[in-house]
């Protein structure tokens, strides 16, 4: 599994123009799954997502975590996270898990992170053609893949 947190100040996802999830300070995670991705996968990018210190302390430094600021949460299923570039000009998602393993992992990812957090993850509509609109904070922007955990 791959995943992309963006922090930011406010951040939505929209389907046929009805908003389907919105926050305000936290963290939107974009959510990739491959084929061969497991339970364990999604343990282990929860325990990142929820941990990762990337909000500032009163120093200004990147010292404190989504839960240790309150923050909220949006994921949104994203295959497009696991294109292969390595040749030629078209992505190919061929790694890209289908939907009868998609599904499940992003699912429990959500459920995951929200348990916790103790509190809601938005998202998005899996599948869907989406728009999502955001207010990158600082910009921070970090990749995790779960294949690269050693």
């Amino acid at each position: 599994m791959r995943i992309v947190i963006q922090r930011v100040t406010r951040a939505s996802v929209s389907v046929c123009g009805q908003v389907k999830g919105t926050i305000g300070k936290g963290l939107l995670i974009l959510v990739g799954v491959e084929a061969g991705d497991k339970e364990d996968d999604v343990d282990w990018l929860v325990k990142k997502t929820v941990g990762l210190r990337i909000f500032s302390d009163a120093e200004g430094v990147m010292n404190l975590s989504v839960g240790q600021t309150g923050g909220e949460v949006l994921a949104i299923s994203q295959f497009t996270l696991t294109a292969s570039t390595r040749k030629g000009n078209r992505p190919s998602y061929v790694r890209a898990a289908g939907h009868e393993l998609a599904v499940p992992l992003y699912e429990s990812y959500c459920r995951k992170v929200g348990e916790m957090l103790g509190k809601k993850v938005e998202q998005g509509v899996f599948g869907a053609d989406m728009q999502v609109e955001l207010i990158n904070d600082g910009p921070v922007t970090i990749i995790i893949d779960s294949r690269l955990r050693e």
